[in-house]
């Protein structure tokens, strides 16, 4: 089954990441990476592998340059990773043991969030369709990310993988800014009748921080955790903060605007 896969990843400066994810990659024939114009030592990294074949493509969504790896793969399987997630040694052994003939066209792998290289008891991360066949598999957006739709049957793996983001704080505060101006778009454009049930109490601004951080700390045990499971529960209030101060940015101007509309209207 190894052999029939090729792991894809996306990468922008992720020189303190990048080394640590091609070490559990290295039974791969081919990995391809979609690079958009790096400026660190990322590149450098990348063509210290062999296996690495490295394309470039100025960024525009993350499902546009999904889109565009799957089609530079051309094994029938696809293993999707960020540049911050390990693959485990259970994990590569439970996909080396599948089945070529299997009817399942895509796997979700659960996850371990680390802080500082070492795994949480317990995080929010939800399980991701990592592994799947690319002629089955299209990426659409979704808010700030993606959604990887598979046309078949799915099933999920046993062992875990980790994600391990080591980029320093200041990195992970510009690219959650960055993603929580098109999350609050997303709130804000879509239905409420069509919004998750997490999603209807994110809009409403302060609540949503409050109860994430009960949440992590409490119903998911963070606590238990330490130092890390603090540094991981104040992470995610301060992305619901920054996501509730671009609400309140996008609706002021929108109201702002409106009233300008009707104003100029006033005077025709």
């Amino acid at each position: 089954m190894l052999d029939q896969v090729t792991p894809l990843i996306l990468t922008y400066n992720e020189a303190p990441n990048i080394a640590r994810t091609l070490q559990h990659l290295v039974w791969a024939n081919k990995i391809v990476v979609i690079d958009s114009d790096s400026t660190d030592n990322t590149i450098n990294i990348l063509e210290s592998y062999p296996q690495v074949q490295l394309f470039q493509r100025k960024f525009d969504t993350h499902c546009l340059q999904w889109n565009y790896g799957l089609e530079k793969v051309e094994s029938e399987w696809v293993l999707s990773l960020d540049a911050d997630y390990i693959v485990t040694d259970e994990l590569i052994a439970e996909i080396k043991n599948l089945s070529l003939d299997s009817t399942i066209d895509g796997y979700f792998a659960r996850f371990k969030y680390c802080v500082f290289g070492k795994p949480l008891g317990s995080t929010i991360l939800p399980p991701r369709q990592v592994l799947f066949r690319k002629s089955k598999a299209i990426y659409i957006d979704d808010g700030h990310t993606q959604l990887l739709e598979v046309k078949g049957q799915s099933s999920k793996l046993s062992a875990y993988m980790y994600h391990d983001d080591r980029k320093p704080l200041s990195r992970w505060l510009w690219a959650q800014d960055r993603y929580m101006v098109i999350e609050a778009q997303k709130l804000l454009e879509t239905p409420n009748s069509e919004l998750s049930l997490s999603d209807r109490i994110r809009k409403r601004k302060i609540l949503a921080p409050i109860i994430i951080l009960f949440y992590c700390l409490i119903l998911k045990g963070g606590i238990l955790d330490g130092w890390r499971g603090c540094y991981y529960a104040f992470q995610r209030v301060l992305a619901e903060v920054l996501l509730a101060i671009h609400l309140i940015e996008a609706e002021k101007l929108k109201h702002d605007s409106a009233a300008q509309i009707e104003k100029s209207m006033q005077y025709q």
